[in-house]
């Protein structure tokens, strides 16, 4: 990523090296082409949870297809298999390594069900046993016969996911290896990215086909569906900025942990023939929950106009008595994916002129600041109207804080980081406000916790901002 271009995004980054892709395009057999098969389109959970269902209607025809006290039991079994990553797709499938899981989680089930029916005083505690003992019988069956049509499918290359290999040297190299030699992983190597490789053609039968800063070119272009990231010598940080690139595109990141020999304390771990593979996180805007948080701004932000429509008026009215018409105060400012748009916020002073506005840093300590102005920074009212910037899709509720061009540019070529705080939407406020980064404050820390926030955004996340902010408001620590 250059630094000329802080206002473009991830997306910009894909599209900025397409060209030298296109030119390497020709190495690509079609073979390399996703599948468009439906059946395969939600991978193997739909299908998991089937297996499961019918296990369950098994065991409870086998005990007491009348009761509905049993039928209970199947969605709070299903939560916490789903809970407990039971359903998710993985390389490695074994259902001697899913058994104390399955098992275990069945009984579970069914002591909640039984507690919760307890209550109600119509329960009956023998059955429930009977129900999950049986239910722990059938499942490992209907996961075993599940599992192994799935490395069928797989070794017979009914399914082939077609995948990047990023960096090619010696670790890269074996897992290219073992992946060729084992289909039942359910992935093809189909080339290396590295900008310095230290494999030679004849160490692998997997080309090099193009640089690490093509990689999200590649995956676009191509149809590339699971990305393994293996050692290199490419920076660190310049391995961050490249596979941020892919956050929008619909494929899977594997990544071989350092020290791996020495093992690890991560949990969850898929392998390939004994070289540890972690599954990265979904990226925050391809979740279920993502699509929640809008639902979510909508709804707050038209109950906050209608509930502080009173305090706006007397907001307005206020500053054109203080400081004349002009009640509104519109910036541009750089939002999702580095898109331009109009900031409202009520006109604490009048700029000079459109240069100041749009380059002058704070106004904390100015002189031209009158009473009303600075009583509506002090409590933060006079961001009030960014609620319809909100409304409108413009902005969220919790996000990193849009700012001006003219400072993105500038604080993107200081830190590169900063460019990657526009994956998400901005907000009203932020991670960084709430931890007191306001104002004329570091910029680098800034960018630190605001990308922390996209990471490893949740709703409960987003809900405990809201209520660090109420609390600032209140104390009127505002800039």
């Amino acid at each position: 990523m250059e630094a000329t271009q802080p206002a473009e995004g991830a997306v910009a980054d894909v599209e900025r090296v397409s060209e030298d892709v296109e030119r390497e395009s020709e190495v690509a057999p079609s073979a390399w082409r996703r599948s468009t098969n439906p059946l395969l389109r939600y991978g193997i959970t739909p299908y998991l949870v089937v297996a499961d269902g019918l296990a369950f209607l098994v065991a409870v025809f086998a005990v007491k297809p009348t009761s509905i006290t049993l039928w209970a039991l199947l969605p709070v079994i299903l939560l916490f298999y789903a809970t407990g990553g039971l359903f998710r797709s993985r390389l490695t499938l074994s259902v001697l390594d899913d058994l104390p899981s399955l098992v275990g989680r069945a009984f579970a089930a069914a002591a909640v069900v039984t507690w919760l029916g307890a209550l109600a005083s119509h329960l009956y505690v023998s059955e429930m046993l009977r129900c999950a003992a049986f239910f722990a019988v059938t499942v490992v069956i209907a996961r075993s016969v599940s599992y192994r049509l799935v490395h069928q499918a797989r070794s017979r290359r009914m399914v082939v996911h077609p995948t990047l290999i990023l960096g090619a040297g010696r670790i890269g190299g074996q897992v290219a290896d073992f992946l060729t030699q084992h289909s039942e992983y359910g992935l093809m190597p189909v080339g290396f990215l590295d900008d310095h490789p230290l494999l030679r053609p004849s160490d692998c039968d997997v080309p090099v086909i193009g640089k690490s800063a093509n990689l999200a070119a590649f995956i676009k272009q191509h149809g590339i569906q699971d990305v393994v990231v293996a050692f290199s010598n490419i920076r660190e940080s310049a391995m961050v900025d490249v596979i941020r690139t892919c956050d929008r595109l619909d494929c899977e990141i594997f990544f071989v942990p350092r020290l791996f020999e020495l093992g690890s304390a991560l949990r969850d771990l898929d392998h390939v023939c004994g070289v540890p593979l972690v599954r990265m996180k979904r990226a925050t805007f391809r979740t279920f929950t993502w699509r929640l948080k809008r639902l979510f701004d909508v709804g707050f932000a038209s109950v906050s106009l209608v509930a502080f429509s009173p305090v706006m008026a007397l907001c307005a009215i206020g500053v054109r008595l203080d400081s004349g018409p002009g009640v509104l105060f519109r910036q541009e400012r750089v939002g999702l994916d580095g898109r331009p748009f109009n900031l409202l916020k009520f006109r604490s002073l009048r700029p000079a002129t459109h240069s100041e506005s749009a380059t002058m840093w704070s106004i904390a300590l100015d002189d031209r600041l009158g009473p009303v102005g600075r009583f509506l920074r002090k409590t933060s009212l006079d961001e009030l109207p960014q609620l319809w910037n909100v409304l409108r899709g413009q902005m969220s509720i919790v996000g990193p804080r849009p700012e001006r061009p003219h400072f993105v540019e500038q604080f993107t070529s200081q830190f590169p980081a900063y460019l990657a705080r526009h994956r998400v939407p901005s907000g009203l406020t932020g991670m960084s406000q709430v931890h007191g980064l306001r104002g004329d404050t570091s910029i680098e820390d800034r960018a630190r916790l605001d990308n922390y926030y996209i990471e490893h955004w949740s709703l409960w996340a987003d809900l405990k901002i809201m209520l660090r902010t109420a609390g600032a408001v209140v104390r009127g620590s505002g800039s």
